[in-house]
């Protein structure tokens, strides 16, 4: 997986799955595997020696160079393995772009030991995968906190480290998926203006390079040259390993010891990188023409090293630039309708890097006068510089943001892969510290030195006849730089908490606030003193929501910008420097969803605000036509989407009902005229007729004083009633003819297939849990799945394929859902393949062993999911609206244990039919089929080669 860096990149990435592919066999003739690694020694390696330790994390290093970072945080009930390698597309040469991210694939097709990785991962109810980005590859696992867990993944990553199959065959199934996943990059109109700006701001440098590589190298790569690559750089002197988590330091060492210590020191010697890209002489442009919705506008300027001083004024600037609604750019283009949103970043590297601007612009909008007010406001900062407000108030963010995310080991561990990269894990907490020191005079100073136009790529080009160019700083010594760094105090742990149900409910509180709320409180003593508010406010009936979709959404997304007292702008601040998160959102229709994190010391000021929010609402009515703005541009870029055009039409052919109903699918032309129908009284209406403080539930986990926040919340929501009555809207199952439909989307390299068939089940039917279980074999878990194993690990198909089974605990009402991204020249296969393996399963049957071993990682992953605040808040909440409490999560957990395959086969042989199965398929399938006609006959093929020494496979990636 490349590490996605735009936001229509990730959106894309919602349908996928995210990481890389799968178990091995043993060589086949004339593919042998990389040559072998020279035997552990007899004699015992020296003893880990201490390097270092910085807020609770301390360095080790092994004999044979391996970094090792221990994070021991007691108030998680997980542990997170994550294996750093200091090669990323950097460090490819000519002819290998894309050639570590295609290895990082690899590594999941299995060792010697470790045959099968997707199914020891799904096994042991992991939340794996790896990454590729410009300076570093890396590996992770979270699971269950347990010595033998913990055991497993070292071993685990120890031995791909130096063992790991790296075959020809492997390489031609492989080389496919990721080359279909190369092609829904290519998707996105905005991340390849991205691409195209940056490959043309570096001209020499590989961070011109998208990581994902050149098409051509993807499917031409030699294997050997693969298998050299891995043989240099995945080594143990070339690694850091992070273990973060519930765990014990001495004992944790001591299994890394026994683990990656027999590995020996590599005898080779890694050169460094040399390349430098010279200072920028004058202003570069690029002009991309491909099928679209939305224009993008965007300039990129040379920068420092994450580790020079200046990157903290950057990262500082960017933001100030672009936070909504006090920037600058935001000011001048979304406020000024000139653009529908602005975006940036700084991005934080071991060489000089870069740092992208950009802004999103409706096509009934000037594209023209978009980039005018774009690159006229960054060429106005040396004359008007940023305020200190401004500066204080992209400072609070940032170091809002560092601080919640200290809070969570699991994440920290990853995160600091970034820095890792970037030259030291340590320099994650010295850019805290220069984010917090830096003052408004060197952010302005650093905006003057580097956003000048000599320095920028955008897409136009002005001579000029006096260039003036920015001195990009070489990167400095990062040892020197930090040595005797000890950062702050390490933030204090929290307790070892039980996420078994059990557990759970000897603690949990649950009681009826006097507005009506149900109220849910398990207090627990949290890293960091965080704690999560999950508040659900549920309203109206069919007639009531009947019509009101776009102003129910927009209600809800206008109610943190701005109340009677605060502006939109005063609440950010107000949330920044109270240190939480807040959202607003409407998942369902007719439920309203408030979620919070913040800490313990914070939490009632902030619950203070929501309540205002909630409340007391302005409804400014600027705001809410940036708001339809922002609207009318996100649906209008699903038009030619084929992930959104395939679930559209798949939900209004098997959710039938009227315009104007709550459960009604609208099209992107019904969206449009609903968003811009929609008034500001309708808006305000809809607050006042139908929300109240009547009907809901608020679940309260982490660290807080149940009986000083029901106490707070009781007298927040008094007197805020429910205005008009609450009813559930229904949704019962409905009788629907299945139906298969292909939908043509020009120009897009990838498709998408959706499936569904309805099922008339409850959650508590008999049946439920042996459904629950066959689909978490047939397409669920990790890459083990039959449908991951045939169409991604064995044929290459897809990158992402998978299938879900979800009942209501309320309606007769389940469904089967299949879905895959994939070629669409390859259609036709897809499709085959994917019936085929649902009927193998309905009519073969599941293996003893293959049950054994799915239960036992999906009931792993159960623990894992209740071991996260934000989760188990969630479903605290929604259980209270049911009635139930966690004894329910047990029972079915229970029924699962108790599964047999026959069980499992006969319960879906009731219930599942590939022929009642509704298939939607959206791509360029007439420009396939064109393609096709057009590609040259293949000649005769040639008389195989004498056996010849060749290697193994590798794999690829793009952004």
């Amino acid at each position: 997986m490349i590490r996605l860096r735009s936001a229509l990149a990730l959106a894309s990435a919602l349908f996928l799955a995210r990481t890389s592919t799968a178990a091995g066999a043993s060589p086949a003739p004339g593919a042998q595997a990389p040559a072998a690694r020279p035997a552990p020694s007899a004699k015992a390696p020296a003893a880990p020696q201490r390097v270092t330790s910085v807020e609770g994390i301390t360095e080790y290093r092994l004999a044979n160079g391996l970094r090792v970072l221990l994070f021991p945080d007691p108030s998680k009930q997980t542990m997170t393995v994550n294996v750093t390698y200091l090669v990323g597309s950097r460090h490819e040469a000519y002819g290998e772009t894309g050639m570590a991210h295609l290895l990082e694939h690899m590594l999941f097709k299995g060792t010697p030991r470790h045959s099968n990785i997707p199914q020891e991962l799904t096994a042991h109810g992991a939340r794996p995968n790896g990454s590729t980005w410009y300076d570093r590859t890396n590996y992770f696992e979270t699971f269950q906190a347990t010595e033998a867990n913990l055991g497993w993944a070292l071993d685990l990553e120890a031995d791909r480290m130096v063992n790991s199959w790296v075959k020809k065959e492997h390489l031609d199934t492989e080389m496919t998926v990721v080359r279909n996943e190369f092609e829904m990059g290519e998707n996105d109109p905005a991340s390849i203006l991205e691409e195209r700006v940056l490959s043309t701001a570096f001209l020499w440098h590989n961070y011109g390079h998208s990581t994902i590589g050149a098409r051509s190298d993807i499917e031409q790569v030699p294997i050997e040259r693969l298998q050299a690559f891995y043989r240099r750089y995945y080594q143990p002197d070339n690694a850091v390993l992070l273990v973060a988590g519930r765990i014990d330091e001495a004992r944790t060492l001591a299994l890394v010891q026994k683990t990656f210590g027999r590995i020996p020191r590599p005898t080779r010697t890694l050169q460094a990188t040399y390349t430098a890209e010279p200072t920028q002489d004058g202003e570069r442009s690029v002009t991309l023409r491909r099928v679209g919705d939305v224009q993008v506008a965007s300039a990129a300027y040379h920068g420092p090293a994450a580790s020079h001083p200046d990157s903290a004024a950057l990262e500082l600037a960017v933001l100030a630039l672009i936070d909504a609604p006090g920037g600058r750019l935001y000011k001048a283009l979304v406020e000024a309708k000139k653009a529908v949103s602005v975006g940036g970043y700084f991005m934080s590297l071991d060489e000089p890097g870069f740092l992208y601007l950009s802004a999103e612009v409706r096509q009934d909008q000037s594209l023209a006068d978009a980039q005018a007010a774009l690159l006229g406001t960054l060429d106005a900062l040396p004359r008007e510089p940023l305020t200190k407000e401004e500066v204080e108030r992209a400072r609070a963010r940032i170091l809002k943001e560092v601080e919640l995310s200290l809070n969570a080991s699991d994440r920290v561990g990853i995160t600091l892969s970034e820095w890792i990269g970037a030259g030291d894990w340590r320099l994650f907490f010295l850019n805290r510290d220069r984010i917090r020191s830096v003052s408004v005079e060197d952010v302005n100073r650093a905006v003057t030195a580097y956003l000048r136009p000599s320095n920028r790529t955008t897409g136009l080009f002005f001579p000029t006849s006096k260039p003036e160019r920015a001195e990009i700083p070489p990167a400095p010594d990062v040892a020197k730089l930090l040595a005797g760094y000890t950062g702050d105090p390490a933030v204090a742990a929290g307790e070892a908490f039980d996420p078994a149900p059990a557990a759970i409910e000897a603690r949990v509180k649950r009681t009826t606030l006097p507005s009506g709320l149900k109220a849910v409180f398990l207090p627990k003593k949290s890293r960091g003193e965080s704690v999560t508010v999950v508040l659900d406010i549920r309203h109206g009936d069919e007639k009531a929501l009947f019509g009101k979709a776009a102003v129910a959404d927009l209600c809800a997304d206008m109610l943190l910008r701005g109340t009677t007292k605060h502006t939109r702008q005063e609440l950010a601040d107000a949330f920044d420097r109270l240190k939480a998160r807040v959202s607003v959102g409407l998942p369902l229709p007719g439920l309203l969803t408030v979620r919070v994190e913040t800490t313990r010391p914070n939490l009632a000021p902030v619950l203070d605000l929501v309540a205002e929010v909630l409340r007391s609402p302005s409804f400014p009515a600027a705001e809410l036509e940036t708001l339809r703005q922002e609207n009318l541009a996100g649906i209008e870029q699903q038009r030619s989407e084929p992930q959104a055009m395939a679930p559209t039409a798949l939900g209004r052919h098997l959710s039938p009902y009227p315009k104007g109903d709550p459960r009604h699918v609208s099209t992107p032309d019904e969206m449009i005229a609903d968003y811009q129908a929609a008034t500001l009284e309708q808006v305000k209406a809809y607050h006042a007729d139908l929300l109240g403080g009547s009907h809901g539930e608020v679940a309260v986990v982490g660290d807080h004083d149940p009986a000083a926040v029901e106490k707070q919340l009781g007298e927040l929501l008094a007197g805020w009633k429910t205005p008009a009555p609450y009813t559930r809207v229904p949704r019962p199952y409905v009788s629907v003819a299945a139906k298969e439909e292909k939908l043509e989307a020009p120009d897009k390299a990838n498709a998408m297939l959706l499936g569904r068939q309805l099922v008339e089940m409850r959650d508590d039917d008999v049946d439920y849990p042996a459904l629950l279980m066959g689909n978490y074999m047939l397409g669920g878990g990790f890459l083990n799945s039959r449908l991951a194993s045939r169409i991604r690990q064995k044929e290459g198909i897809s990158y992402g394929v998978g299938s879900a089974f979800d009942a209501s605990p309320l309606d007769r009402s389940a469904q089967l859902t299949v879905y895959a991204i994939y070629a669409p020249e390859n259609s036709a296969r897809l499709e085959a393949a994917l019936k085929e393996e649902v009927g193998r399963a309905l009519s073969g049957g599941f293996a003893e062993q293959e049950l054994a071993e799915a239960r036992a990682g999906w009931l792993q992953s159960r623990q894992v999911s209740r071991a996260q605040d934000a989760g188990l808040a969630q479903v605290l909440a929604t259980e209270a609206f049911l009635g139930r409490t966690l004894a329910w999560d047990a029972d079915v957990e229970k029924k699962v244990s108790a599964l047999t395959p026959a069980g499992i086969q006969a319960a879906m042989a009731r219930h599942i039919d590939v022929a009642k199965l509704s298939l939607v398929q959206a791509g360029d399938f007439a420009g396939a089929a064109a393609r096709a006609r057009s590609a040259p006959v293949a000649a005769p093929a040639a008389p195989p080669p004498a056996p010849a020494a060749s290697g193994t496979g590798t794999g690829a990636k793009k952004n």
